[in-house]
């Protein structure tokens, strides 16, 4: 089904768009976007195994590739963008 839209992104049939299959999401933006996501020390371990362990109640900043895989942990959000430019990756933000 192939759905039609108008220049401001809404359907111009009345239909909403189907949904996107999680492969589908995962490949958006062709290897180019990326997001940051703030976490609790507590959770590095969840998405950094080999990270060295780290004092308890601090937030921290990851960097995620479009799929959710997680690329960089730092202490401050202006680093991972940096992260980010310095890949070649536009940031986006999640709401």
């Amino acid at each position: 089904m192939t759905n039609e839209f108008a220049s401001n992104g809404t359907p111009v049939s009345g239909q909403m768009p189907e949904a996107l299959s999680q492969e589908a999401f995962a490949n958006l933006g062709g290897g180019k976007v990326a997001y940051v996501r703030s976490i609790r020390s507590e959770d590095v371990a969840d998405l950094f195994p080999q990270a060295p362990e780290i004092a308890p109640g601090l937030e921290l900043f990851t960097l995620h590739a479009a799929d959710g895989t997680a690329i960089v942990l730092t202490d401050s959000r202006e680093a991972a963008i940096a992260s980010a430019l310095q890949n070649e990756l536009e940031t986006v933000s999640l709401h």
